[in-house]
């Protein structure tokens, strides 16, 4: 399954930059390149970056790599309610609120790397369970039509996307 067999009905059209991010990937080979590749990006940024902000109230790098982190939890599990055929609405989820409560500056990158691996090993353990029916269905979240398989797709496509941000913004 690849990012070009998605239809558009599948996510709210806000997710379009992220699906977009993603060249030709398929969806569970994508989350084990995901791994690799981010270790070796974040862990080759020079540690006085780590903090740094591009502009008063922007997140640092290490606010950027713990939202991934909480973002790609939220997004697996609504994967699995809808994969589960759990109908009820899923609401979204303030992702500045999370960030300032999240401290991610007083942690280290290795720290916050060692987690991202943890949780990106769960939602590639998870969506492995997945049958081809699971990944098709559709649910909603934030009042929105959402593919179970779109949800990864957004995954891999919210890491590109920020560390998109940091190449441009950042370093």
């Amino acid at each position: 399954m690849t990012s070009s067999s998605l239809q558009t009905n599948e996510y709210a059209p806000y997710y379009k930059t992220y699906i977009e991010a993603l060249e030709e990937v398929e969806l569970r080979s994508g989350f084990q390149d995901g791994i690799e590749f981010s270790v070796a990006f974040f862990t080759a940024i020079p540690i006085h970056k780590h903090e740094f902000r591009y502009a008063e109230d922007k997140w640092t790098i290490k606010d950027i790599l713990q939202h991934l982190i909480d973002a790609e939890r939220i997004f697996a599990y609504r994967a699995l309610r809808i994969a589960r055929n759990d109908t009820t609405p899923l609401p979204g989820f303030e992702e500045n609120d999370y960030v300032e409560t999240a401290h991610a500056n007083r942690r280290s990158v290795n720290d916050l790397l060692e987690e991202f691996v943890i949780v990106r090993k769960a939602t590639m353990s998870l969506f492995s369970t997945f049958t081809d029916e699971q990944l098709i269905r559709m649910g909603t979240a934030s009042e929105n039509p959402v593919s179970v398989r779109a949800i990864g797709f957004i995954i891999l496509g919210h890491q590109k996307h920020h560390e998109r941000i940091i190449k441009e913004r950042y370093l």
